[in-house]
């Protein structure tokens, strides 16, 4: 077991400040800064343009981005004083699982451009804390490698699985089953992705890290997907040869190398640009619907979350169809310029739900204040998706665990500090909705 495991003990604010102000006794300084403003920017310095494209950019000019900040900030937190704070709990239950605290890693596609083997290391990362990866369909490393990496730190860590639903059938049975047997206690379907959102930071580069092979582990790791590249290959009729220039061979080797094998053979094997091509051609369904989902119930035994609901009429249908959670996201601004930010929708949609279901939100969560907000406006948990990564960019695994451990150290401290005890019981009480200029 890691010497580095932190039990759910340490996860308090006080601990947490303690810490890293006793390293600076020292003359140590934390490993990734403590206020999302200065990660970013270190972030920036570290990434390549590519990475930092890929995961700081958003559709279009950006505005769902702003909206998503908007949203938080037009609710002000109103403190309580004179109240016996000093025994607090951040504990919540997720379909049957305790966890210290209502926070959760999202998946974050195509993390190798960000750290070698990201999945792997977000995943000790979260390990670490006690609380959920959800193990990324885009990710860098096979979700078996990240479910062994998780349980070396500690056996049975929790951890979800996010699905894309692919157009083959037979490949969304195999992900499913792969989930259930590396212990994934939900299944996430993202919706708002059947199509990629017009995002220009990408365009300009002419970058598409899949198309190059990277984050696509979770296919070149499964059985049906490889029976699929191998039919391709059998079928295949010989055409002109590729245009060879310098991009070309530089998007070949990084497909050597993100192919599992020797990449001195896949560079001789149509393997890698095979594989490139089916996952091009199949990884996500835009005909998908409501029926599918209504099927997905006989597929699976697992709790089964929408993520990418926005409207209060499908979290409806979602609660009428049975399903187990709703998570409220406009996939970090990354779709739709111009959608409604998360948590402007995520009232309508606890409405709606009227606690039949678990509800969730991403999108624009930067720090601990958020997160109390977003738990006082109904959400049963966050997700943090950017920060975790800006912190994996800068420190490896160390600094997404930091990150996230700062993020629930303030939301610990603003939980006392605002005169409140318990997350459970935050209310919209606590807040007050205020103009912005």
């Amino acid at each position: 077991m890691s010497s580095n495991k932190r039990p759910a003990s340490d996860l308090s604010g006080r601990a947490r400040q303690n810490q890293i102000y006793t390293d600076g006794v020292f003359g140590r300084k934390p490993k990734v800064p403590t206020n999302f403003d200065d990660l970013e920017r270190a972030a920036k310095r570290k990434m390549s343009a590519k990475a930092w494209a890929y995961v700081a950019g958003g559709a279009g000019e950006g505005s769902t981005m702003r909206a998503n900040r908007r949203a938080l900030d037009s609710w002000a937190i109103v403190p309580r004083m004179l109240r016996d704070v000093s025994v607090r709990s951040l504990s919540t239950e997720l379909f049957g699982q305790q966890l210290p605290a209502p926070i959760l890693f999202s998946p974050v596609g195509a993390g190798g451009l960000v750290f070698p083997q990201a999945d792997v290391h977000i995943g000790r990362a979260a390990a670490e804390l006690g609380v959920p990866y959800i193990f990324s369909s885009q990710a860098s490393a096979p979700m078996e490698s990240t479910a062994a990496a998780m349980d070396e730190v500690s056996p049975g860590a929790p951890r979800w699985y996010q699905l894309y639903w692919s157009s083959d059938e037979q490949l969304v049975d195999s992900f499913l089953l792969r989930a259930e047997k590396c212990g994934a206690a939900a299944i996430v379907v993202t919706l708002d992705t059947t199509m990629l959102g017009w995002r220009p930071q990408d365009l300009n580069l002419g970058s598409l890290p899949f198309a190059q092979g990277m984050g696509i582990d979770q296919y070149t790791s499964d059985p049906r997907f490889i029976d699929m590249v191998r039919a391709r290959i059998a079928a295949a009729v010989p055409g002109p040869k590729p245009q060879v220039t310098v991009g070309a061979i530089k998007s070949l080797v990084s497909m050597a190398k993100n192919t599992p094998g020797s990449v001195l053979a896949n560079l001789r094997s149509p393997v890698p640009r095979e594989s490139v091509q089916t996952f091009l051609e199949t990884y996500s369904r835009p005909s998908l619907n409501w029926t599918d989902i209504a099927g997905l119930r006989e597929r699976t035994s697992l709790p089964i979350v929408l993520k990418g609901i926005l409207h209060p009429d499908d979290a409806r249908q979602a609660v009428d169809a049975g399903l187990d959670g709703i998570l409220v996201s406009n996939h970090g601004g990354r779709q739709i310029d111009g959608s409604i930010g998360s948590v402007e929708a995520l009232t309508d949609v606890v409405a709606a739900v009227d606690g039949k279901a678990k509800v969730l939100l991403d999108s624009g969560i930067r720090g601990g204040a958020d997160v109390f907000k977003a738990l006082a406006l109904g959400a049963d948990a966050v997700c943090i998706g950017r920060p975790h990564m800006y912190g994996l960019a800068l420190a490896g695994s160390a600094g997404a665990r930091d990150v996230v451990a700062n993020i629930i150290a303030e939301l610990d401290l603003t939980l006392g500090l605002s005169g409140n005890t318990n997350t459970a019981d935050l209310s919209p009480a606590v807040l007050k909705k205020v103009r912005l200029d």
